[in-house]
């Protein structure tokens, strides 16, 4: 029998800030023979997360950072191979933590769920997946968005951004995103249904945004923190929300980079401001998958993916998200489905 061959993403180096190809090193592995109750995983498509940047950092996170010549760490979508578990079959599909790599040999508690049938595969590890549940709850449980509200989101055309700023229409507010550059800010307004967006690389962003937000703001999605945060932070109502969903456009935090003082914004307009991992509702996340999957179903809710082929392009697609170079949810695809 022909002895499976297993390419992994590892990381070589720890870096300093955004992660770049050359903190990543690919080696080829035999795949060893399965164990009791163990499943092999042929991952199709990888994701590729702003988080990742923490995931490999050593200052403090909500997770431990992935070690050094340890497979990077990533969700990813595949199908079953073997399985040594009988509530796995192979050709099953799942989701799970299983890294940048060809084949992961898990047990079940590895596995997050298996992948139903109905939708592209492609969308459990986006819309119907860790990006469409964090805009889900994060917006509607630590948000929670009234009717009258305007809501910005900033990084309002990525994967979780999108995502919130089409919820929160449905639900009734005025939507208002942040973005960088024209064909993005375009993208937010004619696809992902905002009723404005403004280009926060743009000299005239502030003035912009005033525009868009002539009564202020009562709710930020704030996925980037540092200078549009603080330009958010101005234009803030009283009794607003702010949810901390991800702090993209700080390259790294050690030491903390220093910027305009908000607690006096937040004591005199009382705000409320909540961060937000996705991880610590691991339990629901099925609430939230039908929801979804029904405002996918009748296209109240769009997607854009973003899919790089080869295991080739890892090493680079972090790095390339805090370019800005992808249009939606970004995959790294590398077996056919």
């Amino acid at each position: 029998m022909t002895t499976l061959r297993n390419r992994q993403v590892r990381l070589k180096s720890r870096p300093q800030g955004i992660p770049q190809a050359d903190n990543f090193n690919i080696v080829e592995v035999p795949v060893e023979p399965l164990g009791a109750e163990q499943i092999l995983v042929r991952n199709i498509y990888l994701s590729v997360e702003p988080a990742m940047r923490g995931w490999v950092s050593d200052v403090g996170n909500y997770s431990e950072p992935v070690a050094i010549d340890a497979v990077m760490r990533a969700i990813t979508v595949g199908r079953v191979e073997q399985s040594n578990d009988p509530r796995y079959h192979v050709g099953d599909i799942v989701t799970g933590m299983l890294g940048w790599q060809d084949y992961a040999a898990v047990t079940a508690a590895t596995i997050e769920r298996k992948v139903g049938a109905g939708f592209p595969i492609s969308t459990a590890l986006g819309v119907l997946g860790i990006n469409g549940i964090t805009a889900y709850f994060g917006l509607l449980e630590a948000g929670q968005p009234k009717a009258s509200d305007t809501v910005v989101v900033s990084t309002a055309a990525g994967a979780v951004g999108s995502t919130v700023g089409q919820i929160a229409g449905i639900k009734g507010a005025r939507t208002v995103g942040i973005t960088g550059g024209a064909d993005k800010v375009k993208l937010c307004t004619e696809e992902f249904g905002y009723a404005a967006a403004v280009d926060y690389k743009a000299a005239d962003f502030e003035a912009a945004l005033d525009a868009a937000c002539p009564n202020g703001i009562d709710l930020y999605f704030d996925n980037t923190a540092g200078a549009i945060s603080d330009a958010v932070y101005q234009r803030l109502n009283v009794n607003a929300r702010v949810v901390i969903c991800g702090t993209a456009s700080v390259a790294s935090w050690s030491p903390p980079p220093l910027g305009p003082r908000v607690e006096r914004i937040i004591l005199t307009k009382r705000v409320r401001v909540q961060g937000f991992v996705v991880f610590d509702l691991l339990a629901r996340y099925g609430e939230a998958l039908q929801q979804l999957g029904k405002w996918v179903k009748s296209g109240e809710l769009r997607y854009r993916e973003d899919i790089l082929d080869g295991i080739e392009a890892a090493p680079d697609a972090i790095a390339g998200l805090y370019r800005g170079d992808n249009f939606g949810k970004r995959l790294i695809r590398i077996a056919a489905e």
